[in-house]
């Protein structure tokens, strides 16, 4: 019992010391499957950004290494959408599948030490991230839905049939969870959930896989109030607060200008860290696979948000489907000029 609750301290414990030296608020990572477009990779496909796991890893790293020199501390690994199930499907063996996904991970963590070791050589300069031994990077194992693995819209509607039960969840989600979580990752970042079913079969999974390393649970909503289901914001968010591995609550693609109401309602139910990583405000058609503008937000308007998201309450601020290193750039920017640490500077000069 004693090791036990020895870990959940630990675990609650990473996030609160990764917070403090990054100085209050961290920075994660943006859109990966359009820097992956951007430098020529073909994602059309069930297994979307995964298939460069198997085609273009050295893409995989290309694009870690952008938002890494745009100032992120937290890089989110190229496995949201890679599945044993998917693999499989597409005529891989289940170990090769699960070497994949170990694969994700490695590449990440590769990805950080080419970071490292370029920023000791001097072959970078980052205004916003100060000397590479100051600057803490965790890599996160992204964990897609079940309507991500389904490549049909179901993630963005979160309907899944009445035949998907809470342990047709843990079943399918089951071997992924404890592949990542052994390879190598910092935390689990378990993203863009559409009901609240399948956030209960992940906490459910956290506890009974006996996973040690910590985890994130982030939310998608189309109105501010609702997840894609149709279960509500606040309640989803209670499920995830209950579980002691988790250490963080967000949201992740969702329009920007959603974010600041539902920072407020996550704060009605838990204290530990909010996590918000928007998209670039346009909507996506799960039926023809496609983004369409919304023509109501643009990058500027992106970054503007990130102030009074802070004020709010959140803490770790990133992007997600259509953003870019540009934009985690101007995310660093803002939040290096606002830390309590640049508070202090400026008193002192």
């Amino acid at each position: 019992m004693g090791s036990l609750v020895k870990k959940e301290e630990t675990s609650s414990s990473l996030m609160t010391e990764f917070l403090e030296k990054c100085g209050g608020y961290a920075v994660v990572d943006g859109g990966f499957a359009t820097e992956l477009e951007r430098h020529g990779a073909d994602i059309n496909d069930p297994l979307w950004s995964a298939k460069c796991l198997i085609t273009s890893p050295h893409l995989v790293t290309k694009v870690h290494l952008d938002y890494l020199e745009s100032g992120a501390n937290i890089i989110i690994t190229a496995s949201y959408q890679a599945t044993i199930q998917g693999f499989v499907a597409k005529g891989l063996s289940v170990g090769e599948a699960e070497n994949l996904l170990r694969r994700s991970i490695e590449i990440t963590c590769e990805a950080r030490e080419i970071f490292y070791n370029r920023c000791t050589k001097g072959s970078w300069d980052f205004a916003y991230a100060g000397t590479a031994s100051r600057r803490p990077v965790l890599v996160a194992a992204s964990v897609g839905s079940y309507g991500a693995y389904l490549a049909d819209g179901s993630e963005y509607s979160g309907i899944y049939g009445d035949s998907v039960s809470k342990e047709t969840l843990k079943d399918f989600h089951r071997r992924r969870v404890q592949i990542l979580a052994k390879s190598g990752a910092d935390l689990i970042a378990f993203e863009t959930i559409p009901n609240k079913l399948e956030a209960e079969a992940y906490a459910d999974l956290l506890e009974e896989e006996g996973i040690e390393i910590p985890a994130w649970f982030s939310f998608t909503s189309k109105d501010g109030v609702t997840v894609p289901r149709g279960d509500s914001v606040v309640e989803c968010a209670k499920v995830a607060d209950s579980c002691k591995k988790v250490v963080a609550i967000g949201i992740n693609c969702t329009a920007p200008r959603y974010i600041h109401d539902l920072i407020i309602s996550l704060r009605q139910v838990t204290r530990k860290p909010i996590v918000v990583y928007p998209n670039s405000g346009e909507v996506y058609d799960g039926l023809n696979k496609k983004w369409i503008k919304s023509g109501e937000e643009s990058e500027e308007d992106f970054v503007s948000y990130v102030s009074k998201w802070r004020d709010e309450g959140a803490s770790l601020f990133g992007g997600c489907c259509r953003t870019t290193p540009n934009t985690i750039r101007a995310i660093a920017k803002v939040l290096s000029s606002e830390s309590p640490a640049a508070s202090k500077l400026k008193l002192k000069q």
